[in-house]
């Protein structure tokens, strides 16, 4: 079963649905997160510090959702996932 932790809509209360969002998959014991696609200027800083596979993407979340991922990381703590 997915959780749903909330997304960016939500923790503005835009009621976007087309909002980064997070989850916690219990069954694979994973956090999922929708985010907005980073920009070819913000690629290259990331690649400064190592290289993206092919099966990995660099995405953008907007700050305000930090208690939305605490809350994702809290289940999956709680969960003794690690």
């Amino acid at each position: 079963m997915t959780r749903h932790y909330g997304s960016s809509g939500s923790a503005s209360n835009t009621g976007d649905d087309e909002c980064p969002t997070v989850w916690y998959d219990e069954e694979a014991g994973e956090i999922v997160v929708q985010g907005w696609k980073a920009d070819e200027k913000l690629r290259a800083k990331c690649l400064e510090t190592g290289s993206i596979p092919d099966t990995e993407d660099v995405v953008r979340l907007p700050a305000r959702m930090v208690p939305i991922l605490r809350s994702a990381c809290d289940a999956a703590d709680s969960a003794h996932v690690r």
